[in-house]
């Protein structure tokens, strides 16, 4: 595989300015895993490295070449002559918190993030029970990293964001949440968009818990996940990309928006509205279509009581694009 092929000096995200890829390899935990690019690239396209997964396995993990981890040095000596901060999505082909991974490697990672202060790291994880854990493994914690979490349910939600903002105590630029692949509405994220003491159980005195501090005043200071991604499911070789309600796309904007925070939309994925074209969402004939409610497709127990129902219809990803009822959302969280 070549060094272009392992990172590249920009991305086609756009949530990110550049990716970078210290080694290659994971192992799928949850349904966001079901269609992951990355192992449809590495393992099938490549094989390069096994996959890990229920019933194979933990798989295979791979360090990039010596040249890859020479290329942020440069671009944070660039950016420093820029006077500008490029965002760099770290391990689009892996997880820096995965339990498989050497620890030295994540030792030798961190060294590399602290020497490149110019560049904002977003390490992006989808086991964020192990930041706090594996960072004071390390032993030290660079200032230019935010950490984030990809969710794609409520059960995700739910354990996921308890355990993003925990890592709240390592001090990082900012928090953040991919909900790509979006599986579901998410419901009442209030809680985690505020910030707000209120919301968290009285305590007495000040101290620290899990990492989170605790006020003069007794309040668990709860920090707000202060950037918000959503983007649908693409196809991944045999895995076909499930639809995205786009109520669930607008909950998490509306939501986002209201409390002031980044709301950054990257794609809607292979399946948009059928209509209205007035809100950027093309009849197309001939293309694959389902009735989707709130609860899920059509033919499922749980679609034949939901409501609010809406056809969907596959128009691929290019058509899809990344409108949402006619806009396109580029929020970025601030960084001095």
């Amino acid at each position: 595989m070549s060094e272009a092929s392992e990172m590249a000096d920009q991305t086609l995200i756009s949530w990110a300015d550049m990716t970078f890829n210290p080694w290659v390899g994971c192992t799928r935990v949850s349904p966001a895993c079901d269609g992951c690019y990355a192992a449809h690239l590495m393992e099938t396209r490549m094989g390069r490295v096994k996959w890990g997964g229920p019933g194979v396995g933990s798989g295979t993990r791979e360090r990039t070449s010596a040249a890859n981890w020479r290329k942020p040095i440069a671009w944070n000596k660039k950016a420093a002559a820029d006077g500008r901060r490029p965002f760099v999505f770290c391990s689009s082909l892996a997880d820096v918190f995965d339990n498989e991974v050497p620890a030295d490697w994540r030792f030798n990672l961190f060294t590399l993030i602290e020497a490149t202060p110019n560049l904002v790291w977003l390490l992006l994880t989808k086991r964020p029970q192990n930041i706090v854990k594996m960072v004071k493994a390390v032993g030290f914690m660079p200032r230019n990293i935010a950490f984030g979490t990809t969710i794609e349910d409520r059960e995700r939600a739910k354990k996921n964001l308890a355990s993003l903002v925990v890592a709240a105590g390592l001090r990082p630029l900012f928090l953040f949440a991919s909900c790509e692949p979006l599986l579901g509405d998410l419901g009442d994220l209030s809680p985690w968009m505020t910030g707000d003491p209120h919301t968290q159980r009285l305590l007495e005195g000040e101290r620290f818990e899990h990492g989170i501090k605790i006020g003069a005043d007794g309040w668990a200071k709860l920090p707000a996940v202060g950037w918000w991604i959503t983007g649908g499911e693409t196809d991944q070789g045999s895995h076909k990309a499930r639809p995205t309600h786009p109520d669930w796309f607008r909950n998490i904007r509306d939501q986002a928006l209201a409390h002031g925070l980044a709301y950054h939309h990257k794609q809607n994925g292979e399946w948009i509205p059928r209509g209205p074209e007035s809100m950027g969402y093309p009849i197309i004939e001939g293309v694959p279509r389902v009735r989707l409610t709130e609860l899920g497709e059509n033919g499922s127990d749980l679609a034949a009581t939901g409501t609010n129902h809406i056809w969907m219809q596959r128009a691929g990803k290019k058509l899809s694009g990344r409108l949402l009822d006619g806009i396109e959302h580029n929020g970025f969280p601030a960084v001095a």
